[in-house]
This record gives C-alpha cells, structure tokens and sequence, in this order.
C-alpha cells in the first residue's frame, strides 16, 4: 500500500489534490493512521472490553423506539445487497445507513464509554462506521476490487486510532467553549480510520479528513436548555456516517483542502476554533484507549456518575426519612456545573439524563438509576422534584483541580443530607467513578454482568455464543472476521 511522504501531494485530478504542503497537524494525522507502531497489551485488552460494552448497549437500545423509529433504509425498500448489518437487526445497509444506524444504537441511551478533557466524548461513537465498513469489505470480498477479510485484530487495532483521534484532539481544542458539539471530532476520527479500513491511500485518508474539517461545526443547541432533545442521541451517529461518507467520496477521487485548519478568515481556526490553533497535546500512541472511562453502574451523564453512585451507597439510611430532608448539598467539579446543573422543568428522557439534580434524586429515592427511570411515566413521581428542589450545589475545588489533572481524571462529586430535627446523614464522597482506569479490576465483572444483561433481544444459543466469545480473550482469535463477529448479533 501507498505509505510515502510524497504520496500526500498527488498529481493534478487525483484524490487530495492541492498546491501547498498539508496543514502539520493534518500530516501528523495521516502519519498516525499509516505507523507502523503496534499499540500496547493493554490497549488492545481494553479495546476488546470496549467493544464488548458498546455491543451490549447498543442491544439494550432496541427496547426504545425513540431509536429504533430512525433504524433502517430512509426509503422504504432501500436495502443493500451485501450490505452492512444492523446489530440487533435484520436491516442489510448501504455503509452510510448502517453506521447512523449502528452509531444510534450504541450512543442512545448515554451509557456508551467516556472521555473527558476540555472537550468531552464518547470514542465509542466511532465504532458506528468501523463496524460497518468491516462488514460492507467482508460481505463484498469476491468483488474484483475487495479481497481479505477485516478481521477483529484489524477492527482492535482501528478503534484504538480512532479513540487516539478523537479523545486527544478533545484534550485541549474545546469546541464546547465557542458552542460547536464535539461530534466534529467523531466526524473527523471515523472519516480517517473509515478509508484506511476500505484501503485508502495516505492521499486519500487525507482527503477523507480535511472533508470532515470542512464541514465546520455543528451547534450544541439539542443539548441544553431550552432545546434538549433526541439529538443529543443521534448526532453522533450522523458524524460517523458522515465519516463514512467522506471516505467513500476520496476513494473515489475526491480532492483534499491542505490549509483547511490555517487558511486566514475561511479556515477552521478562524471559523470554529475563533482564532484559536487546533493542536495535538501529545504524541499519539495510545493514550486514549488506555484511560477510556466506562459507564458501568448508571446511564447517565459521566460528570454525574459518582453522585449517583453516592446517593445509592445513601439510599438505605435515607429512603424512609424522605419527608424528614430539610436540604440536600452536592458539591462537584467546575465541568458538572457547567454541563448538568439544572432547575425547573425537564421535558424528556435526554434532559434527564444529562440533570444532576435529577439523577441524585432518582437514586436516592429508588437506591438505583436505570434508562427506564428517565421515562415520562417513572419521571412524573412528585418525590422527584420535591428532592430536586431541596438541592444545593456547588463547586468543591479539589474536585475541580482533580478532574484537569491529566494523570488523575478522576470525576468528583459528593452527597450531605440534612434533615429537620438538626441530624444529618454522613458525607459520601466518591472521586474515582467504578469505569475509571484505577477501577478497572473492579469494573471488569462488572462490566461483563452488564453486557450479559443486555443480550435479551437475541435467541438463548446466539445470546450464548455471543457471552462465550467475549468470555475469550482477543488474542485467542485475533484473525477472526468482523463479520462472523455481527452473525451472532443477529436474530435467527
């Protein structure tokens, strides 16, 4: 395959034709996409485990036809032949359907993996595209162009690029601050590992990314007061599929943008960034994947998992003394207050789960917090916004310090309960969330339990061999196809 410098300054009318030499942090990209380094034993162990939770989260999503409204051709009858697969499904897709459709599945319910920096994310997110496109170049080996099967080493060894992409570009390039959602990042991260995964060349990979810086940002709006909705949900999906999109357009000879970053007035810095510079804080390696965050216990928004899992560890002492509470303090990170601090009314599921009032309150009054505890019916109990409205927060500073701190990420927030007569309950402060790299012995079992919860959807013996082969470790079939991998995520 193409691997030379000069491969990214192709001749006139080939892919990624341009005039200067590439922005450097577009070359620092493709060179990342195209090295040679192998990713760490644990990367890779870890990139297994991710997998095996976004499969079962985006199984559990097939009970919420909020999501699965979207699934499926956009024209009725527009299936593909040997096309890519919907897990959970039946529908056989062109690669751009089946990456929102996949993308949907595994971000809607908010209990994908997390990473959290200046900007945050769910890496996650791109698994929409890469499951997809191996799929689509499995299905379609035999055809003169497509040969060698996708195999999960491959599939491992792309998600932990694009992880790399995505959550190192998020580490200090906010997008948040200006009001652009992070899922640029998405875009950009499945867009490169989309085409390296179809054969791209270095040319083409790049073409596929300045593509995805091109298309600018995408307003927050559907994620905060007064807009929250079902967005929120999907957006994601969108910009891995577009992702996809943008890799089969350079594969076709669709030209790059070599200043897309640094042009003045017209370029990603001055639009987006607002004058800013994009920049990589560290090399890329591994890094991401390395200290991914898990949702192991709640679905709920990350800077809010630990106050639920201090208001469950409170729930004994206070469920029946709920009429007794004079007032209920949590104190949390800057981040928390910024993103899920909210009074007054919630209108759906998506506000909900991004309210740490509401998800405190939720917990403490049913000593657990699941997706189902965010719908209209469980929602409307009065006791919910009775708590909610006895609840101060406010900013604990070494939460503060300890969340920016690069080698902790850790993701503070802790719950006093005072009561009328004066008493109070004991102070549970929880800083490191069970999904954090320093639980992570702790999470695996875990982890696994909640994956085998959601194989319900599928048959006993697919839903079995599914528990079995994520039982194994990847190295014990690092050849297998992806594909063979998405037969079991299909119903009989």
């Amino acid at each position: 395959m193409p691997s030379t410098r000069n491969d990214l300054r192709p001749d006139s009318g080939q892919a990624g034709t341009w005039n200067r030499s590439p922005d450097p942090v577009l070359e620092t990209l493709v060179d990342y996409v195209f090295s040679d380094e192998q990713p760490s034993a644990l990367a890779y162990e870890t990139a297994w485990l991710s997998l095996m939770d976004s499969i079962g989260v985006a199984l559990r999503s097939l009970a919420h036809p909020s999501c699965t409204r979207l699934l499926g051709p956009w024209i009725p009858g527009g299936t593909g032949i040997r096309g890519a697969r919907v897990p959970g499904t039946h529908f056989e897709l062109d690669p751009i359907k089946a990456a929102f459709d996949t993308g949907a599945l595994i971000r809607w319910l908010d209990y994908n993996d997390t990473w959290l920096a200046a900007e945050w994310a769910h890496p996650s997110d791109n698994l929409g595209a890469l499951l997809a496109v191996a799929d689509y170049m499995n299905r379609a080996r035999g055809t003169p162009e497509r040969s060698g099967p996708v195999t999960i080493e491959a599939l491992l060894r792309a998600m932990i690029r694009a992880y790399e992409i995505q959550g190192i570009l998020a580490l200090t390039n906010s997008l948040n601050a200006v009001g652009v959602d992070h899922v640029v990042y998405v875009r950009v991260a499945s867009a490169a590992l989309a085409t390296r995964l179809m054969g791209g060349s270095r040319a083409e990979v790049l073409s596929a990314v300045t593509g995805a810086f091109a298309d600018g940002g995408t307003l927050r709006a559907y994620r905060h007061f007064p807009n929250t909705g079902t967005r929120k949900s999907w957006a994601a999906a969108d910009a891995t599929a577009r992702g996809v999109q943008l890799a089969l357009m350079s594969l076709k000879g669709e030209m790059g943008y070599s200043q897309v970053l640094t042009t003045p007035r017209w370029g990603f810095n001055e639009v987006v960034m607002k004058g800013a510079n994009l920049a990589l804080a560290r090399p890329l390696g591994s890094y991401v994947m390395e200290n991914i965050l898990y949702k192991v216990s709640y679905p709920a928004e990350f800077h809010g998992q630990t106050a639920a899992e201090a208001a469950v560890a409170l729930h004994p002492e206070v469920h029946e003394r709920l009429d007794q509470i004079e007032g209920i303090e949590i104190e949390t990170q800057r981040a928390a207050l910024q993103i899920i601090d909210k009074t007054g009314p919630l209108r759906n599921p998506a506000d909900r789960d991004h309210c740490l009032q509401f998800i405190v309150a939720s917990a403490l009054l049913r000593g657990r917090l699941l997706a189902e505890d965010y719908e209209d019916v469980p929602a409307s109990d009065p006791a919910i916004d009775a708590l909610r409205s006895k609840m101060r927060v406010t900013e604990n500073a070494e939460f503060t310090r300890h969340y920016y701190d690069l080698e902790k990420r850790f993701i503070g927030n802790a719950i006093t309960i005072r009561f009328r007569d004066g008493s109070a309950s004991r102070r549970v402060a929880v800083e490191v969330p069970v999904g954090h790299r320093l639980r992570r012995a702790e999470a695996r079992p875990l982890l696994r339990a909640k994956f085998i919860h959601s194989l319900d959807p599928l048959p006993g013996s697919q839903a079995q061999a599914l528990a079995q082969c994520f039982e194994q470790s990847w190295q014990e079939q690092p050849s297998r196809s992806v594909s063979e991998l998405i037969d079991l995520l299909i119903p009989a």
